[in-house]
């Protein structure tokens, strides 16, 4: 039985349900809660140690930490109950429509936030812009486009009816005006399930009545996402679960948005059904999954509520899942976890009569495998959430959470907190940076001078080693293009010659995205290493600034470099392209072919034009735009240290280093100070 639908109208989505359950999911989050806590106390202690550029700087770094947003991109198979799996996981359950129709394109973000309170609840919807309907019906998407190249006239003519299709029903809902939405967003000072289901949702029975504003679905067909901001008590930081439509639609429109989604995501958890986990059909999700860090990827295989004896069964799902992905170069050591959204949803409730006796039977089995706590020690409630796996899969986020985005903005912070502190040493002139001149001895116009000399060189630098290192990588790119392009069409060629034109020939471009994903991990390991070899450089320039014109002994003053920036995932390097496609496509772009000549020119033709645009988003949406977040950095970096040196040096004033610090007690001051650098390098290591 399907868990999506089993009970469409059972759960009042009015606000979210069994709170104390996720409450306690919530518990996994204490090691990142105790660093960001540790963190605070120290930006706490800056404030009330600094002055007020130094407090203003700290309290400014509290911000950006209370505002660090993790988000988490659910992709899924079809019918692998994803909605169901996250809307317990925000604990309402029948929020999201489950039963979502194949044209629905919406990417849905839920956004928790701590201390939230039910009149915070808002929601907004952004339709298409007019490119991208345009797109979209005058050329089908990307599947009208691949169609129209590899000469699939059958196909191309299916797309086309279906567009019409959607085109009608849209007038029917919308008014033959619809198009004048396009564009444009709409807001909402509330969240209900009937909402969400106007802009998300798609029924099979098309409402006629666009006056009636409560449709369902009846902004589904132009809506491209949607944004819902949540109460959920005892959130445990700011959060983003975002849902996509996946990757199987009729137009690929799908797969374009969710490879923008898991671009943007730092973790990544693939919903598979335990009836069909990656089967044949889903090699397109492994495409995309296989250019994602393991470590950032989580297999949550969903409505194990439906085996027969789940407790013998999924160490064989196991074992199959883990055969797929190596054969299909998945993800290396993904962590795969088992649950059932459909439990998790009746535990959030306490709709335990609504169990069938299949699932029943299905979850005593799988505790007396998996419950590590005896059950009469637990409620009835607890043990099925417990079952259900969401515990264990919101334990799996907090970790990725701690090691990741999270525990990378502790050290970006404590990094930049620690130079703050550095800052008030050198102002105070305190004995453990052993200073040996006199704050009239420095010539600060000079200093000025000099600080800015260094800083225009070193960015200059930077910028140019980042320059000649996207160079390296797009003359990578275009010497894999061109190799894969050669090495296709003799590949064809050779067929030509030895099978003649009567046997279909096949290609996999399995050899080209192997190509593509090498040159690009090179680009950024050669990336790290300039950025680690310049900000290196940078911060020891600064160091011997400080030191020379303080009279500061060496090692006595150090310089915290910035964490370089990230390299996001080539996500891309999985869409869909023609080769993907087998079956009837090739069969009639083959037979309608006469002469090898032209098979070879019409091949090398379609794919160059298949692949160009994946070659050229490598060069813009990831070096170009990589190439600018590590410059940036490096701005930032430079604009903290100009201030923290103008702040020193403003103290300073002529009366001399230390002079202007008027606290009553300068010893209880410096071991505080001491004990908070001591603190921030702890985090920042």
């Amino acid at each position: 039985m399907n868990v999506e639908s089993r009970h469409p109208t059972t759960y009042d989505t009015s606000e979210p349900q069994g709170g104390e359950l996720l409450k306690a999911a919530f518990k996994c989050f204490k090691p990142f809660h105790d660093k960001v806590a540790g963190l605070s106390e120290a930006l706490d202690k800056l404030v009330e140690i600094g002055d007020d550029t130094t407090a203003k700087s700290a309290r400014r770094l509290g911000h950006q930490l209370d505002h660090v947003e993790p988000s988490v991109t659910m992709i899924g198979q079809v019918k692998a109950g994803k909605t169901s799996l996250v809307n317990a996981m925000v604990g309402w359950p029948g929020l999201l429509p489950a039963d979502v129709n194949p044209w629905t394109s919406v990417v849905t973000s839920l956004r928790l936030t701590p201390n939230s309170r039910p009149e915070d609840q808002a929601a907004s919807f952004t339709f298409f812009d007019e490119g991208e309907w345009s797109r979209l019906v005058d050329r089908g998407g990307r599947v009208g486009e691949l169609a129209e190249r590899a000469g699939a006239a059958e196909e191309l003519d299916k797309v086309r009816a279906q567009v019409e299709e959607m085109r009608k029903k849209s007038e029917r809902r919308l008014g033959r005006k619809f198009e004048m939405l396009l564009g444009q967003h709409h807001d909402y000072g509330y969240i209900d399930s009937d909402l969400v289901e106007r802009y998300v949702c798609l029924g099979d029975d098309f409402e006629t009545d666009t006056e009636t504003s409560t449709s369902q679905g009846r902004f589904a067909d132009i809506t491209k996402s949607a944004d819902l901001t949540l109460h959920v008590p005892g959130a445990p930081m700011r959060l983003t679960v975002r849902d996509t439509p996946g990757v199987n639609d009729t137009f690929m429109m799908r797969e374009q948005i969710t490879i923008r989604a898991i671009r943007e995501s730092r973790i990544c958890v693939v919903v598979l059904s335990a009836h069909q986990a990656l089967s044949t059909v889903d090699m397109a999700l492994i495409r995309l999954i296989s250019n994602v860090k393991s470590r950032e990827v989580i297999i949550f295989v969903n409505r194990i509520d439906e085996l027969a004896d789940p407790a013998n069964e999924v160490p064989q799902i196991r074992a199959s899942i883990e055969k797929t992905l190596a054969d299909h170069q998945g993800p290396e050591d993904a962590q795969i976890l088992f649950g059932s959204a459909g439990w998790a949803n009746v535990a959030l409730s306490g709709a335990f009569d609504e169990m069938s006796d299949d699932s029943s039977n299905a979850l005593l089995k799988w505790a007396d495998e998996e419950l590590r706590v005896p059950a009469e020690k637990l409620s009835i409630q607890e043990v099925i959430w417990e079952l259900s796996g969401l515990p264990a899969l919101y334990a799996a986020l907090a970790e990725r959470i701690d090691e990741g985005v999270g525990g990378e903005a502790v050290e970006r912070a404590a990094r930049s907190a620690i130079n703050l502190a550095n800052g008030v040493r050198a102002a105070a002139g305190y004995d453990g940076l052993s200073v040996q001149t006199d704050g009239a001895d420095v010539d600060t116009d000079a200093l000025r001078a000099e600080f800015s000399a260094l800083a225009t060189s070193a960015q200059a630098r930077f910028n140019d080693e980042l320059a000649a290192t996207v160079d390296d990588f797009e003359r990578r790119l275009d010497r894999s293009h061109r190799s894969f392009l050669e090495r296709a069409t003799s590949s064809l060629l050779a067929h030509l010659e030895s099978e003649g034109d009567s046997v279909v020939w096949e290609y996999d471009p399995t050899g080209f995205r192997v190509l593509l994903r090498s040159a690009y991990q090179v680009f950024g390991r050669n990336m790290a290493s300039t950025a680690k070899r310049e900000f290196t450089a940078v911060t020891r320039d600064l160091e011997t600034l400080y030191q020379k014109s303080f009279g500061l002994a060496e090692e006595s003053f150090k310089v915290e470099a910035p964490r370089p920036a990230r390299m996001p995932p080539p996500v891309l390097l999985g869409q869909t392209i023609a080769l993907d496609l087998k079956g009837s496509w090739w069969s009639r772009w083959w037979q309608k072919r006469r002469g090898y000549s032209t098979y070879a020119m019409d091949f090398a033709q379609m794919i160059e034009a298949e692949t160009l645009p994946i070659i050229d988003a490598l060069r813009g949406d990831n070096a170009r735009a990589i190439q600018m977040d590590a410059a940036k950095v490096m701005t930032e970096f430079l604009a903290e240290q100009k201030a923290i040196l103008n702040n020193v040096l403003e103290r300073m004033d002529g009366h001399g280093i230390g002079a202007s610090m008027e606290v009553p007690n300068r010893a209880d001051h410096r071991d505080e100070l001491e004990r908070t650098v001591a603190t921030l390098e702890k985090l920042a290591a």
